[in-house]
């Protein structure tokens, strides 16, 4: 009997033994699968993250993004099938000092001149924007996910790139805008909006929760698309396309203005209540020293909308408090898969 009972015994501590090695190993396990997605850097999915700095929606600044991500602001996502760089900043945080408006967004480290150029590409989806702000604003509900900025003069900005979604609605509109380089004073500049797919900028509602019809050709949120900005001995060569819809494509003059003598219309409309109705400079960027940005630049805040109805938006920001404008939809994420930074090339004649 007593044998018995030894020879139980020492069958449960092989057995158990045997067990604390299983449950280490796939402990162990576990860990390494953990550790394989955490070491996953925004820079082993688009690898040309030396080319670039970034600023994040809390203020931080790095410049070496080799290897570099911060939890809720620029790290890796995956869908399930793909890996994805995702750019995420709230309604209200720390931002640059030519700015009101948080981003977490690349900065181009290398500079050019429109007659050198320089080309950007990006292919993206927005997966979220502000869900709140005033339907009167225009840019309210928006995010810029590309743009070429000055780096002197009135630092102005040949384009940038929005993604714009009412609350409500399924699909938001994809347009570019144009920022004059103003002649004098930079207090009289504005932005010609052009759509790509939905409405441009101009296109507002009536009151403060009234919001204009869903557009039948945009793009939901999800959606991909991607863009490419050439430009190319002082022409910018615009390509946007999406799965399902037209591509479409715009040229503009960087080095000679169309905007010297007349004010548009949408212009006269949009900008009339802040005085806007400045013209631009003959030679408009001809010159100017340039840089692209990508990622998400947020055009939704707190400024009262009594002060600028054009870009004050009047948004939830909650004292500026990160974690809860996130958890009450106060951001703008936005996912990247694929990106190129590099010279300007001539364009395909079709």
């Amino acid at each position: 009997m007593k044998k018995s009972i030894c020879i139980a015994a020492i069958c449960l501590a092989i057995f158990s033994c045997k067990n604390a090695a299983k449950k280490s190993t796939e402990t162990i396990s576990k860990i390494t699968a953990k550790s394989d997605v955490e070491t996953k850097y925004p820079s082993d999915v688009i690898p040309f993250m030396d080319e670039w700095k970034i600023l994040l929606g809390d203020g931080t600044y790095e410049d070496n993004l080799k290897n570099y991500a911060k939890d809720e602001f620029f790290y890796v996502a995956n869908d399930g099938t793909t890996d994805w760089v995702v750019y995420k900043t709230p309604n209200s945080g720390i931002t640059s000092r030519t700015s009101s408006n948080t981003r977490t967004e690349l900065g181009q480290k290398a500079h050019w001149i429109p007659e050198t150029g320089g080309k950007l590409t990006g292919t993206l989806k927005v997966q979220h924007v502000s869900t709140s702000g005033d339907a009167r604003v225009a840019a309210s509900y928006s995010v810029v996910v590309g743009q070429i900025h000055s780096d002197e003069g009135h630092e102005n900005e040949p384009i940038k790139i929005f993604y714009k979604k009412f609350p409500g609605h399924t699909k938001g509109s994809v347009f570019w805008n144009y920022e004059i380089n103003t002649e004098g004073d930079n207090s009289k500049r504005w932005d010609y909006s052009s759509a790509i797919w939905g409405n441009d900028m101009s296109v507002v509602g009536a009151d403060a929760s009234t919001y204009p019809n869903e557009p039948e050709n945009g793009i939901e949120l999800g959606e991909e698309f991607s863009y490419e900005i050439n430009v190319y001995k002082g022409i910018m060569y615009l390509t946007f396309k999406s799965e399902g819809h037209d591509t479409v494509t715009f040229t503009k003059n960087l080095l000679k203005s169309e905007f010297t003598k007349i004010v548009p219309e949408q212009i006269k409309t949009l900008y009339a209540s802040i005085g806007r109705d400045g013209l631009e400079r003959e030679n408009a960027y001809a010159g100017e020293i340039q840089y692209f940005k990508q990622g998400a630049y947020n055009q939704t805040n707190g400024k009262s909308p009594e002060d600028n109805i054009v870009w004050s938006t009047g948004a939830d920001i909650y004292d500026g408090d990160i974690e809860k404008q996130y958890a009450n939809g106060s951001y703008t994420e936005v996912w990247f898969k694929e990106a190129t930074v590099g010279p300007g090339t001539a364009p395909i004649e079709e």
